[in-house]
């Protein structure tokens, strides 16, 4: 079976190119191009950038040591064009709304499993792999998406919104293999990027710092940081787009008491919300409205269904019962509370260790009242 495995430069995806090729698959890999760091506003004027080459030629450097290493093809294609028409593009509208996206699920929905799906199968390739830490079941009517047997390192909650199309051609090579063993075997293979650091954060940010990096696209509007109970206003912020719901650091805002969350934020007002310590009562809420569900089971739940959802990817899972609504959005109940569940997030729902699906969180309730809606009524009456 011809397998064409997602290479990226780095520690994972090398042994599962690996592991592949060891159980006698027909491996080749194929590097992914997906950000002109060099033409983009983020290196435009920053002459410090250009004193060594980009991170992204480094990794395809490391990309072809390792092919090298392993005797596989190393094939590289470019995504650039898609991936700023579906990734960046959208990244950049969900922030000029005041909420917050993620990247790397849209990256796997358009780029990964789309745009790098369709490439494999022009090639005449039967399957995709990649270095996800996560468990795929082929069977003859459906193929499941499992979470990993690593928990800590579980990634199944970026692959939500993949189409079973794609799932159903995919490979997991990792996902009963733990990282500390993934590290041991690229040791024991002598591999160039075995004690490589795992890449952290968005992709086309890299090692920079991510608001500044945003000031390129969304230029700074400093504005009033309000807290919600005083209502005195108590500092000022960069941009109010800059900011997350449940975020703590980088507000400066020292000296005033807190410590200080983000509790919301008015896009039209350019003003950012704050409230003391983490249990304050706007960080918490008892249902979500999520929208764009992607369900990557046969059966689709219907009516009130009890399961388990993660709001964030570290977060632990939450039980919650979902209910499917006549113009498809999906109501979450959680009566427990949840903290910081925020707009523009997805939430990933589960049974046992199979994923359902995720969708994009629209609006979060207390109560049955929009959180937003009620601190502008506590602010402005």
């Amino acid at each position: 079976m011809k397998v064409l495995v997602g290479l990226s430069g780095g520690v994972d995806s090398a042994i599962a190119a690996y592991l592949l090729k060891k159980d006698g698959y027909d491996v080749t890999c194929a590097f992914m191009r997906n950000w002109d760091s060099m033409t983009n506003q983020d290196f435009l004027g920053n002459p410090t950038i250009h004193d060594d080459i980009c991170p992204q030629e480094k990794d395809y450097n490391d990309a072809k040591a390792v092919a090298e290493c392993l005797g596989i093809e190393l094939l590289r294609v470019d995504f650039i064009k898609e991936y700023w028409d579906y990734v960046f593009t959208s990244f950049l509208d969900e922030y000029k709304k005041g909420r917050t996206p993620n990247p790397d699920i849209l990256c796997n929905k358009y780029i990964k499993f789309s745009s790098f799906f369709d490439f494999a199968k022009s090639k005449g390739f039967d399957m995709v792999a990649t270095g996800h830490y996560a468990m795929v079941e082929h069977g003859e009517k459906e193929s499941l998406l499992l979470k990993a047997h690593d928990k800590n390192k579980d990634q199944s909650y970026f692959l939500c919104q993949i189409s079973k199309e794609a799932l159903s051609q995919t490979l997991f090579p990792l996902g009963m293999v733990d990282k500390p063993e993934v590290r041991r075997i690229a040791s024991e293979l002598n591999l160039p990027i075995a004690t490589k650091k795992d890449s952290t954060g968005i992709c086309f940010i890299g090692e920079r710092n991510f608001r500044e990096f945003l000031k390129n696209y969304l230029p700074s509007k400093p504005g009033n940081i309000i807290d919600v109970d005083s209502k005195k206003v108590i500092g000022q912020h960069e941009g109010v787009l800059y900011y997350t719901i449940g975020q703590r650091k980088g507000l400066n805002i020292g000296g005033q008491g807190g410590p200080w969350f983000v509790v919301g934020k008015d896009v039209v007002r350019n003003e950012l919300y704050v409230a003391a310590h983490e249990d304050n009562q706007w960080m918490v809420s008892d249902s979500c409205l999520v929208s764009g569900m992607n369900w990557l089971v046969q059966d689709i739940p219907t009516g009130k269904y009890e399961c388990m959802a993660k709001f964030r990817y570290r977060q632990k899972d939450h039980p919650v019962c979902i209910e499917v609504l006549p113009d498809r959005m999906i109501k979450v109940t959680y009566p427990q509370g949840i903290v910081a569940v925020t707009p523009g997030q997805q939430a990933v729902f589960y049974q046992g260790e199979v994923c359902l699906g995720g969708g994009v969180i629209e609006e979060i309730y207390q109560d049955h009242q929009n959180i937003a809606n009620k601190i502008q009524e506590v602010l402005y009456g």
